[in-house]
């Protein structure tokens, strides 16, 4: 009873939003769908990257390769730690992905770390790798972000701003609901809604400007690494915003205080502070 999902400053309202799909008998999350739609689509962009700089996009293809799969242990590795109260009481779900539970920042953490051991087996510029692979990234995050959607996850605290997105109450986890958003349920045909910043919207936007920023510069870096830099510093500044708004945060041990909020400004203070310091030391290096 009652639509799904609905944006009610800009008359939408989506019926019948499932989680996952079922094909032959077998459940499949739209999660996992999305995901690895992400993974495909950004893999193409880098290989368009690739192709624009006068690279090779079969590499890229073995590098998303080892990426992928080393990203995703990381992004859940990430997940568990920064969630240990939960998992050290049902270590059992430390290996359950399907309703979640994936931090891009391990993915991130775990793909850099790949992309170096790469450039050395392969004997290629590790920041030649990663100005290419940042646009993928990109993409990947831009339509990752689009399964938090469909999981009712990864929302912020109470908004009546005109993107206020207004969930089913019985349809999200109840540790993501605050009392800020207690205090605003909207009762609309006779079914509960929390009313949130959509905040996987914010991200995927953001990340759309920052990747025109990218394919703009392609063509006019003065130096390997510098569309990286970029990406770190537009990502983190983003980051930083959108973190603080979300409910679901993970803290950091202690302090009560979100560690990608943390991680986030220091990733941009350091790429903000690389980029001038190249900027005034006139650093130029064949592309």
């Amino acid at each position: 009873m009652g639509a799904d999902v609905r944006f009610p400053h800009l008359g939408i309202e989506i019926e019948n939003l499932g989680k996952s799909i079922d094909i032959g008998g077998f459940s499949i999350a739209y999660y996992g769908i999305i995901i690895s739609l992400g993974m495909i689509f950004g893999y193409l962009m880098a290989a368009y990257q690739a192709k624009r700089t006068n690279q090779s996009a079969e590499m890229y293809l073995d590098l998303a390769l080892w990426d992928i799969v080393f990203a995703v242990v990381g992004a859940r590795t990430y997940y568990v730690i920064f969630s240990w109260d939960y998992y050290s009481k049902n270590p059992a779900e430390i290996v359950n992905t399907r309703g979640g539970g994936m931090a891009i920042y391990g993915g991130i953490i775990a793909g850099v770390i790949t992309t170096f051991v790469f450039s050395k087996v392969r004997k290629v510029s590790f920041l030649r790798l990663v100005d290419t692979a940042c646009a993928g990234l990109l993409v990947g995050q831009i339509i990752g972000r689009w399964g938090n959607f469909f999981n009712r996850e990864a929302f912020g605290g109470y908004t009546d701003s005109f993107l206020a997105m207004q969930l089913k109450e019985a349809d999200v986890n109840t540790s993501y609901i605050n009392a800020e958003l207690l205090e605003h349920i909207a009762t609309v045909d006779g079914v509960r809604y929390i009313q949130v910043h959509p905040t996987f919207l914010y991200e995927s936007m953001w990340n759309i400007i920052i990747l025109i920023i990218i394919l703009i510069f392609t063509e006019r870096r003065k130096y390997n690494g510098q569309l990286f830099l970029i990406y770190l510093l537009g990502y983190g500044l983003g980051r930083v915003w959108i973190e603080g708004l979300r409910t679901d945060q993970l803290i950091l041990f202690g302090t009560g205080i979100a560690v990608s909020q943390i991680l986030s400004a220091l990733v941009a203070i350091a790429s903000a502070g690389l980029l001038i310091y190249n900027y005034k030391k006139g650093t130029c290096v064949h592309k």
